[in-house]
């Protein structure tokens, strides 16, 4: 109880805080001496008081404090403690109060490792941020605070969702919002920039920073989450197109083309334009994607709330930052704007250009796919479900010259190219094409697509690992995220292409037989755990190859709250992952078995480990401090 009236009163204090900020901010800004010592002094406060007020929820967490509204919601006392302090943000208050803690860290953060930066531009950049900031103190404190006191105090709390109760799960959310959070400080140094007519080489090696800090931490959030949808809700694939997977797509790919254009825009001081409308939607679709996951207009598993006044207020509050955001945009962008551009039709700054145009396209298509169903909902009362195909029919196409642009793109250079190396580009692009034939050749699926895909995939694979062996060109960073994209390409067209299925239902002692594989449900095994009841299939499995294998796939029955679960089991090597699921089948003997051999699955993941290595060492790279 006490340390829910410590969380309370830090968040009042932190706001205040906010405010005061706001006006010797301004206060400063008119003086254009130094930086006011009290401005420094009242942002660390600020974060302190968040700080204070995050440890606060910890500890009501940890001492399951059930005068708590929101640990009585999230919680339950046979919790593991790992768990119950993941819970602290595994729900939506607390989930807000990680952002609000993050938002003044990045605030604190920047104020910090400016110094040489000009003082308006400071002061600017933190004044757009604190206006973000009180409009979520505003919505904590107002609609969702995690300090609310029941009473009478319930003996026992109602538990957390179990399928959320996962290491992976516990790391994920705070990873995704150092990416979604982050973008906030692009956002406002755009805006800030702008305004002051400070769009420059110096500002985009500068803001660059934050754009690789911020893509990296949505890169492995994005990862995370998928590795833990892949062998926890047993869907047995690493995407389908859930709305809120989306949701955290669409900033990474708006993020992806600003980083290409920061590139440019440190190179020729272009597409000046480019930079600021990216960094603007980079925050605006975080932004979306708290009102979307938040509102309860989306049904999917990793949605919080269903409180339409909450997800109004943050609809509200967007409109009021995307208005404001325009107005500075139309305002004040014609000074930074750079008449005298000349691209040359075979340069590195095109490529780019171009594929920021695919880049777009995919967005649109990740938007509207989205965002249709709803708007359908709305005005129609019809409710649709937007599935893969979709997806897959209208990114798959573009997709084939975005590879080969890109691996094109790479060995330009700036300003004017005559491409000296036509010829092994050439040659790769025939080596592509006989791999593709060779492989579809023996597949029974569509003839042109798959080969017209697959050597494009190949293609850029065969362009991004000859990259490292060319010794006079030392961007690293760009080689190894660059052959990471490829290899993440190339190991999803492998993984769809030669997956197989087979979902039976079977009784205890019963056996399933294919051309392919035999399955023998040989027993059933129950054990009783702390907080819940498990059934274990006992499964053998032998492939044609006549390789025999054992499988354990689990059903657990949860206490608190009453939730069946089922975990998969999994057998992973660097070229097959084999995987297998059981559920009950209602009011019958017969269980639901789904078994699945999904190949380069464990690449997939190492590619996009590779892409996110690739973005930590050009943010380590001390070239782009100078």
């Amino acid at each position: 109880m006490l340390s829910s009236s410590i969380g309370y009163y830090g968040l009042i204090l932190g706001l205040i805080c906010s405010l005061l900020l706001t006006f010797f901010n301004l206060q400063n800004f008119r003086a254009q001496k130094i930086l006011n010592t009290r401005i420094l002094s009242l942002t660390f406060l600020q974060f302190l008081f968040v700080k204070i007020s995050f440890v606060s929820l910890i500890i009501s967490f940890v001492l399951s404090d059930f005068s708590n509204e929101t640990v009585f919601n999230n919680s339950h006392s046979t919790k593991p403690i790992f768990y119950k302090i993941a819970g602290v943000w595994g729900n939506h208050e607390g989930s807000l109060l990680l952002w609000l803690l993050v938002l003044t860290l990045f605030t604190l953060i920047f104020l910090l490792k400016t110094k040489n930066q000009p003082l308006q531009y400071r002061i600017l950049t933190i004044t757009f941020q604190q206006i973000i900031i009180i409009g979520f103190f505003v919505f904590v404190i107002k609609t969702s605070n995690p300090f609310n006191y029941i009473f009478p105090i319930p003996d026992e709390g109602l538990g957390l969702n179990p399928i959320l109760q996962d290491p992976l799960l516990a790391i994920h959310p705070p990873v995704l919002y150092l990416g979604y959070v982050g973008s906030s400080i692009i956002f406002s140094s755009a805006l800030a920039a702008t305004t002051l007519g400070l769009i420059s080489k110096s500002w985009a090696i500068h803001i660059k920073k934050w754009v690789l800090a911020s893509w990296i931490f949505l890169t492995i959030g994005i990862l995370l989450g998928s590795i833990w949808a892949y062998y926890e809700l047993g869907w047995g694939g690493f995407w389908f197109w859930d709305p809120v997977e989306n949701v955290s797509l669409m900033p990474w790919l708006v993020l992806t083309t600003l980083l290409h254009c920061i590139l440019v825009l440190q190179k020729r001081l272009i597409l000046t334009s480019w930079v600021i409308i990216l960094s603007i939607s980079t925050f605006t679709l975080s932004m979306c994607g708290t009102f979307l996951v938040r509102s309860g207009i989306l049904n999917s598993i990793h949605t919080f709330a269903n409180d339409p006044e909450r997800g109004l207020f943050i609809l509200i509050f967007l409109f009021i930052l995307i208005f404001f955001s325009i107005i500075i945009f139309f305002f004040f962008n014609k000074r930074n704007e750079n008449n005298n551009v000349n691209f040359f039709w075979l340069s590195k700054e095109t490529a780019i250009l171009i594929n920021n145009w695919f880049m777009m396209y995919f967005l649109s298509v990740v938007l509207i796919g989205t965002v249709y169903p709803i708007f359908l909902d709305v005005l129609t009362t019809n409710k649709i479900s937007v599935g893969p195909p979709f997806y897959h029919k209208l990114i798959i196409p573009f997709l084939i010259p975005f590879l080969i642009m890109m691996g094109i793109g790479s060995r330009l250079k700036w300003i004017k190219s005559n491409l000296e190396d036509k010829a092994q580009l050439i040659l790769a692009l025939i080596i592509s094409i006989l791999i593709a034939i060779l492989i579809v050749k023996n597949l029974d699926v569509k003839f042109l697509i798959n080969i017209t895909l697959i050597s494009s995939a190949f293609y850029l694979f065969l362009i991004t690992s000859r990259d490292f062996f060319i010794k006079k060109e030392k961007n690293n960073s760009q080689k190894i995220a660059h052959f990471g994209f490829s290899l993440l390409i190339l190991s999803i067209l492998v993984n769809n292409l030669f997956s197989t299925e087979i979902i039976t239902n079977l009784k205890v002692g019963q056996q399933f037989e294919n051309s392919n594989s035999k399955i023998l449900f040989k027993n059933i095994i129950q054990k009783d755990e702390k907080n819940y009841k498990s059934i274990i299939g006992n499964f053998i499995i032998e492939n044609n190859n006549g390789k025999i294998e054992e499988f354990f796939p689990e059903l657990r029955i949860y206490n608190q709250p009453k939730i069946v679960t089922s975990e998969a089991d999994i057998k992973t090597t660097f070229t097959t992952d084999r995987f297998m699921t059981i559920n009950v089948v209602q009011n019958q003997e017969y269980f639901n078995i789904r078994y699945q051999s999904k190949p380069f699955m464990i690449w997939i993941w190492l590619s996009v480990i590779l892409i996110s290595c690739g973005g930590i060492l050009s943010f380590l790279n001390k070239e782009y401090e100078k």
